[in-house]
């Protein structure tokens, strides 16, 4: 791959139907503006619709002229699995389509608290919500003709992450840090895992693939901080970012990478190729050794679908 990939060099979206969760700010945001450029219909799940709405405003304004984007903005919650029950039945309904699917919305080292149906925050929405939001849409992504992309992100604190079996959500013992690693890891689990079963299942034009964005200047840095209000930590961390982040924009380029360049395959990883993996263009990457633990990824499988009530079928997935 160049060493100099940007977003102008993604192929021509106008016939695809894209859906990205946190679609209305950071990494969500930038990776909107990028398809909606190339022509693509944009399905922004957001928790606000309002905020929502306003970043699609802010978008189209943005937009060349004759691009033929269309931002469709539709209420997601994944702290919710009603919310994301009811958000899938509503993509299916509306759309006979879905070609790529950017399970990107996250939280980051906040406070301890837990979803509406008891899970802790970060596994919850992180790593389970995108998990039940990719069951309930399978079936759309997978009959769309074509090939057709899940692109789970993750990060590279990744490594620092140990599944805790005994206690997922936390509950005896919590730290910021390594709740977010363990759902970091959960979501390699899950899109290293989904390539094999959509493998084993013989499903080859459906295509699961994990990506990190380096050190990226967003405003998921500062929650963690807003959250157990710190403002010591709140102006470190804008330091930080000010000193040691690329810009967003360049944040959102592996995940770009992975849900559209053409060398693409299942199973891989993806990040920024510079400094420390923190920065740079797009490349090919090799994630922790957890990550490819085969037996750790059923087990976290199962309790997902345990947990989520959400149930991957693929023998009975009709291809196109």
């Amino acid at each position: 791959m160049s060493e100099s990939w940007t977003a102008d060099q993604m192929p021509d979206c106008s016939e695809k139907t894209v859906l990205i969760t946190g679609a209305n700010s950071g990494l969500g945001f930038e990776a909107t503006k990028a398809f909606a450029k190339k022509g693509a219909t944009v399905i922004m799940a957001c928790r606000s619709p309002e905020r929502g709405e306003q970043a699609a405003q802010e978008v189209a304004e943005q937009l060349p002229g004759g691009t033929g984007a269309t931002l469709n903005v539709r209420q997601c919650d994944l702290a919710s699995l009603d919310s994301i029950e009811s958000f899938a039945e509503e993509v299916r309904e509306v759309y006979d389509d879905l070609h790529i699917l950017c399970n990107n919305a996250g939280v980051m080292a906040i406070p301890r608290s837990e979803t509406q149906d008891g899970f802790e925050m970060q596994l919850g929405v992180n790593h389970l919500g995108h998990f039940a939001l990719t069951g309930q849409l399978l079936d759309l992504i997978v009959g769309t003709e074509g090939e057709t992309r899940i692109v789970t992100h993750s990060s590279g604190a990744h490594t620092a992450g140990e599944l805790d079996f005994d206690d997922l959500h936390r509950q005896r013992s919590y730290s910021k840090w390594e709740a977010y690693g363990q759902s970091k890891l959960a979501n390699l689990h899950f899109a290293y895992e989904l390539q094999r079963r959509l493998r084993d299942a013989g499903i080859t034009e459906t295509k699961s693939v994990a990506c990190h964005p380096g050190y990226a200047d967003t405003n998921l840095q500062y929650r963690g901080p807003e959250q157990s209000g710190s403002r010591i930590k709140y102006a470190m961390m804008r330091v930080a970012n000010g000193v040691f982040a690329q810009s967003a924009s360049n944040g959102a380029l592996p995940l770009l990478y992975a849900a559209t360049a053409l060398d693409v395959e299942g199973g891989e990883y993806y990040g920024p190729g510079g400094l420390m993996n923190m920065r740079g263009a797009p490349e090919r990457q090799e994630s922790s050794d957890a990550s490819y633990d085969e037996a750790d990824a059923r087990q976290l499988w199962e309790r997902s679908e345990a947990l989520t009530g959400a149930t991957y079928s693929f023998e009975g997935l009709v291809t196109a």
